[in-house]
């Protein structure tokens, strides 16, 4: 049955996914550092300052919850709390850095390795996704319904090179890539795109608030075994994923590789 707390940790969510898109859209009006960290990924002030006021805030209403973001130190102690905070504090930092729009505020909550509040804040559209489990997912007070398509002819696909080539020899049509993974999901839950992919080793922090609105919205987030994501694992890392409503959901796993 739906639980009641978690619309209070929604609504927690939304409040303060908003005020760090504020953050956000403050530091790329007037400027800040860039910098890069392991693996060569870009990381920027308003990453740190964001992950900083976000553990600061959801720590002090909720101290007894684990954490785990992009920007913090991995705490193992996470690993023994049943309800985690999994944070990004700007999802798509490449395009943010560059004054691109296609990034976002990430925040969830998981609770026993499947999120159950979700906010999404995508701040250059001014508009912020939420979810709670049981409850649906909306955008801006709207209730997101995601699409029916049964073929991939004319399906507007997004994601990895390699499997977006193979959705498009059925006819589907390739969209520009959408550098914010999360985004890339929440469009599939409001019905922008058809269908969207992940390669591997994406994280945690990338997935686990696009998953909850995805599922909300009537579609689905799985491996290409049909096996739904675990979050708040010892390796926050995922194995390649394709997302879409039903029954398109159905045909690619059955024909994307």
């Amino acid at each position: 049955m739906p639980d009641a707390d978690d619309l209070q940790l929604r609504d927690l969510l939304v409040a303060l996914a908003a005020e760090a898109g504020a953050i956000a859209l403050d530091f790329a009006k007037r400027g800040m550092k860039t910098w890069t960290k392991a693996h060569a990924s870009p990381v920027t002030e308003a990453d740190i300052a964001i992950d900083t006021f976000l553990k600061d805030r959801l720590g002090a209403a909720r101290p007894d919850f684990g954490w785990l973001s992009e920007e913090t130190a991995d705490d193992p102690a996470r690993l023994g709390k049943r309800q985690v905070f999994i944070v990004d504090p700007i999802d798509g930092t490449r395009a943010f850095a560059g004054g691109l729009p296609d990034w976002t505020v990430s925040l969830a909550v998981v609770r026993d390795g499947r999120p159950v509040a979700a906010a999404l804040a995508e701040p250059e559209a001014r508009r912020v996704f939420a979810a709670a489990l049981g409850h649906g997912a909306t955008v801006g007070g709207r209730s997101l319904v995601a699409g029916s398509r049964e073929t991939l002819t004319g399906a507007r696909v997004a994601g990895p090179k390699p499997m977006v080539e193979q959705a498009q020899r059925q006819g589907a049509i390739v969209l520009p890539k959408i550098h914010s993974l999360a985004l890339r999901f929440a469009k599939v839950a409001v019905g922008e795109i058809d269908a969207g992919f992940a390669g591997g080793q994406s994280h945690d922090w990338d997935l686990a608030a696009a998953d909850l609105l995805v599922h909300e919205a009537g579609a689905s987030l799985t491996g290409f075994d049909g096996a739904v994501p675990i979050y708040n694992r010892p390796a926050p890392v995922h194995v390649p994923l394709v997302c879409a409503g039903f029954p398109l959901h159905g045909l690619l796993t059955s024909t994307i590789r």
